[in-house]
């Protein structure tokens, strides 16, 4: 029997944290190939793009494999990195988005790939490579998230907006935001403790006076009543958080899937999302399970929806389609299954069509988590929709 009574931890990064801002440039690239294949009249389905960026001390490496445009050259690179590093707000003395030496090393795609990649006359277009997908759904928020995740982005959103603003001019780029949540009859009711760690560009400042400047922005993000005379409040815990960013901590692409997704609450396949375009099925299926467990909350056929997809590269129809609601769902999962196999086609090509992943759209998703953000205001995506409802009710009749 699942346990009632527990408390939950989740974590979130902002934009400016090194992990992050290596994220944001390899999606930059994959949205510049998208862009200029559209400008260039090339069709956006055949571009392939595998990018990975390291990030340290006024470095910055951008590796990987594509096939695109030959518009897109070495110097739009550079200039699109830049371009994101000082959208960011890096401007310190070890990173600096015009200072920071920049090295390119892509190369065109395998051809070894491609060939089982690509459609031909004898095959649909295959997955991009192997691999175990999951989307999850709940209801414990309005975006039918998890709730320790989907505040402790809030809470960074909130500071950045004020950051960028100017409101509060003394916050760095670079911050990292944790909360342990209650749940008590299986409901999340209040936060036990919160973390934030946060850059300062005033060097002299306390983790109290930091502390002074973050609260109420904390205290707006979360419901009313989370936070009691109870809750246990870390803010720098360090003492000091001055030296920031790539400057202070080698950055990689990749490295935050679990803030990118369900904040630990529900299984995460074995791919990161960005730099890859979307006949990477790690990224495109992992879209269209979120998708899938949504609408599948959405229509009130369970409280909580895992959907597990799986591919071989080349294959395109999925090997499996997996779907469990932890005994809150009110229809047999089998006939889930079966269900939302006729309601999408879970092709690569299909999850494209559906979801209009053949667009310059990811650069947005970067920052803040990839699941949970349905409005336009936050950035909203496709997979964020529940246009499904109708159809899935009508599948499990």
């Amino acid at each position: 029997m699942a346990r009632k009574n527990y408390l939950f931890t989740s974590e979130s990064v902002s934009e400016g944290h090194p992990d992050k801002v290596c994220d944001r440039i390899s999606d930059e690239v994959v949205d510049l190939f998208y862009r200029s294949a559209i400008e260039d009249g090339m069709d956006p389905g055949q571009v392939r793009v595998a990018c990975e960026t390291m990030a340290t001390t006024n470095r910055v490496v951008i590796a990987g494999e594509y096939r695109g445009p030959k518009s897109v050259t070495p110097a739009r690179i550079e200039a699109a990195a830049r371009a994101a590093i000082k959208d960011i707000g890096y401007e310190q003395g070890g990173f600096h988005w015009k200072k920071a030496e920049i090295e390119i090393l892509l190369h065109g795609q395998s051809a070894d790939i491609a060939q089982g990649v690509d459609a031909a006359d004898t095959k649909d277009e295959g997955a991009g490579d192997q691999g175990i997908m999951f989307g999850y759904a709940c209801d414990e928020t309005p975006e039918l998230m998890p709730a320790p995740v989907y505040y402790a982005h809030r809470i960074l959103q909130a500071l950045s907006a004020a950051r960028r603003s100017g409101k509060e001019k003394v916050l760095g780029p670079d911050a990292k935001s944790q909360v342990t949540v209650q749940y008590k009859n299986g409901k999340p009711v209040g936060v036990t403790q919160i973390v934030v760690s946060h850059q300062h560009t005033d060097e002299s400042l306390t983790s109290a006076q930091v502390r002074k400047i973050v609260e109420p922005y904390v205290k707006k993000a979360l419901p009313k009543g989370w936070i009691g005379k109870h809750t246990v409040w870390h803010i720098n815990p360090t003492g000091k958080f001055y030296i920031g960013g790539p400057d202070g901590d080698c950055g990689l692409t990749g490295r935050k899937i679990i803030v990118d997704t369900y904040g630990g609450a529900a299984p995460h396949g074995g791919g990161a999302f960005s730099g890859k375009d979307p006949t990477k099925v790690d990224r495109s299926a992992a879209y269209a399970a979120r998708y899938l467990a949504k609408n599948v909350v959405a229509a009130g056929l369970a409280k909580r929806c895992t959907i597990q997809l799986s591919y071989a590269i080349g294959v395109a129809e999925p090997l499996s389609i997996y779907v469990d609601t932890h005994g809150t769902g009110k229809v047999e999962e089998k006939k889930l299954e079966k269900a939302l196999a006729r309601v999408m086609d879970l092709r690569p090509r299909g999850i494209r069509d559906h979801l209009g992943l053949n667009k310059p759209i990811y650069a947005r998703t970067a920052a803040y988590g990839h699941f949970g953000r349905a409005a336009e205001a936050d950035g909203g995506f496709s997979w964020e929709k529940t246009d499904l409802v109708k159809a899935i009710k009508a599948a499990v009749k």
